[in-house]
């Protein structure tokens, strides 16, 4: 008898993630898009080379694309090709998407931050988050919140038992 093939994989299906973001902006909306990519840079990416700590968006000519964004070149898998690992990566966003985000930034003074990169099917996918910088003060009160929650949850663990 042949075996059922779950659908579900083992691991997770993220590739990449920007913690920095959300301690250093506010995020307003979160936008899903996709990325223009090599064939060198999926390999490295199936094997987790990448890095978007330090990564944003931005908008030029009516396109969006991702800078300052690190994937890391195989050894074994670009011998024929120069492999530039700073380039810049065109997002593929709906044209109604892309008015919406230039309209924000432009506008309203937000700025586009990449949040995380992840498998979605066989599709590389980023999320990127339209956001406004925190000020120290708001760092502090988040933090301070942050505490109060895990506190919280600490007394009401021992009053439970």
């Amino acid at each position: 008898m042949a075996k059922k093939k779950s659908k579900n994989k083992s691991g997770s299906n993220t590739i990449a993630l920007n913690k920095k973001a959300r301690h250093e902006y506010t995020i307003e909306t979160e936008v899903e898009a996709g990325l223009e990519l090599q064939g060198w840079e999926i390999k490295a990416l199936r094997a987790g080379k990448a890095n978007i700590t330090e990564s944003y968006v931005f908008l030029k000519d009516g396109e969006a694309y991702l800078l300052a964004s690190t994937i890391t070149p195989l050894h074994m898998a670009s011998t024929h090709v120069v492999a530039d690992p700073m380039r810049y990566r065109k997002l593929l966003l709906k044209r109604k998407e892309l008015d919406n985000l230039v309209g924000k930034v432009n506008r309203d003074g937000f700025t586009l931050v990449a949040l995380a990169l992840y498998w979605k099917g066989s599709w590389v996918k980023l999320k990127l988050g339209v956001a406004k910088g925190k000020k120290l003060h708001d760092k502090r009160s988040d933090l301070k919140a942050k505490d109060w929650q895990r506190d919280k949850a600490r007394i009401m663990k021992q009053s439970n038992r």
